[in-house]
């Protein structure tokens, strides 16, 4: 669906967890059945080998770390990470790790802005930031939220429209049009050809 935006798919909790070699052929079949440029995995030190078997073998790899969304369970929710200086040693590693290992770039993700402000610096692949400030060098802003379809949205989040609320209208407008039997109208009705 695009002739110049980088495609990045994200690879679903599984795909590529359990070995490199699992990795590779799970990324090899996403990019031939979805024609993307690169795949995103998310984690730091704890896939670095996995970057850098991909990305040694040709495939082109954006790396995600700070809050991981396919690890929220194990991280106790939705929170934002580095709020504490404490935090920062394992995060900066993490940001080290997967820079060195061959990602092309990585996602920096609910991390508190002195911290992104940090890796940006140290590191020199690009940080995309989603939530994390714009001490990164690019953005992320899921489509829900930046139109307005999330119902509850992260803090991070500004939202350029809000669709939601014209959409519920627009429901409630045609569910009461049917149920008056205004709509179909006769102009939005087919009728009887003319006899020739």
């Amino acid at each position: 669906g695009t002739e110049r935006a980088l495609v990045v798919v994200d690879m679903p909790f599984g795909s590529y967890e359990e070995s490199p070699e699992i990795a590779f052929r799970n990324a090899c079949r996403v990019i031939k059945e979805t024609g993307c440029t690169a795949v995103k995995l998310e984690g730091g030190t704890r896939i670095a080998d996995t970057i850098h078997y991909l990305s040694e073998r040709g495939i082109p790899v954006m790396s995600h770390i700070g809050l991981t969304p396919q690890n929220v369970q194990v991280m106790g929710g939705f929170k934002a990470q580095g709020r504490e200086e404490s935090e920062w040693a394992a995060i900066e590693a993490d940001a080290r790790a997967v820079s060195e290992a061959g990602a092309f770039a990585v996602v920096v993700e609910g991390v508190a802005e002195p911290l992104a402000a940090r890796i940006t610096r140290q590191i020199e692949i690009p940080t995309i930031g989603i939530g994390a400030s714009a001490e990164c060098d690019g953005q992320i802003l899921v489509l829900e939220d930046m139109l307005g379809l999330s119902p509850r949205p992260p803090k991070f989040v500004r939202e350029f429209a809000t669709l939601g609320a014209q959409i519920a209208g627009a429901a409630e407008a045609y569910a009461r049009a049917v149920r008056e039997r205004s709509f179909p109208a006769v102009e939005h009705t087919y009728g009887m050809k003319k006899a020739k």
